[in-house]
């Protein structure tokens, strides 16, 4: 992909932060990253922690590419943070329809010049109150359908332990260990070729919430919920902070929860 000298300047000075301190405080262990499609892709991480997009942006980075995320507005607008986030080329999200577009556009951008594009499914935090995806929005899949570019579940196991979802203090000790795994590109080769209605666009997003459960439950090593996590079937709101009580755990627990099949 080309790239300006000077994004690629502002991506080698924050690397030169970003890596050494990444490797002071925690151990990172990353597989899978030697198979990533060599052309322009989607990348779909599971979302556990605020530090998760430094956590999978950092392997992309090492590999050779410059990762850019569709971000919500509002971050764009935090002192510092923001100026980070333009120089970097991240792309700006809003919840309307229009703007919804142009991010996409710009997100097609990249992806034609070969570029990785990071989208969180989700949308947010995941509100499973065992950290699994919990069900996801359609701008992924839409831009994979419309652009026919593969999309990567990229999953972490490890960044809750070093800072809890929520949280604002950092568990520093005993030393904490995040893996990271890029997974097999998502098959959605039958859905490309259909009209793109809110079903297809619907089971496309099913496909890459399965497929980010399946690779999340080898990580852990533990067998996922039979049942997505649905938060606006738990009276959750769908973005921003929500609250995870012992009695969401104990009615997944008792096998009651609404929720999508997997």
């Amino acid at each position: 992909m080309a790239e300006s000298i000077k994004t690629r300047a502002v991506f080698g000075a924050l690397a030169a932060i970003v890596r050494p301190s990444m490797a002071a405080l925690m151990s990172q262990k990353w597989t899978g990253f030697e198979k990533l499609p060599k052309d322009g892709f989607i990348a779909c991480p599971n979302h556990t922690s605020e530090i998760d997009p430094l956590v999978v942006a950092l392997p992309l980075y090492v590999k050779g590419y410059l990762p850019r995320f569709l971000a919500k507005d509002s971050l764009f607008r935090v002192p510092g943070l923001g100026q980070i986030l333009r120089a970097t080329g991240q792309i700006p999200v809003e919840r309307t329809g229009l703007s919804a577009n142009r991010s996409l556009k710009a997100a097609r951008n990249v992806l034609d010049n070969g570029g990785a594009i990071l989208i969180y499914t989700e949308g947010t935090l995941t509100r499973d109150p065992d950290l699994w995806p919990m069900r996801g929005k359609t701008g992924a899949a839409r831009l994979a359908l419309q652009t026919g570019a593969p999309v990567v579940p990229i999953v972490h196991w490890g960044t809750n332990d070093f800072l809890p979802r929520y949280s604002k203090k950092f568990s520093l000790f005993p030393r904490k260990t995040v893996r990271v795994h890029a997974g097999e590109p998502v098959d959605l080769s039958d859905l490309r070729d259909r009209p793109r209605t809110k079903e297809i666009l619907e089971e496309a997003t099913a496909r890459i919430t399965r497929s980010l459960t399946t690779e999340l439950a080898k990580l852990r090593g533990e067998e996922p919920p039979a049942v997505v996590w649905d938060p606006e079937q738990h009276g959750q709101a769908a973005v921003g902070r929500g609250s995870f009580d012992r009695e969401t755990r104990e009615t997944r627990e008792a096998g009651t929860p609404k929720g999508v099949q997997q």
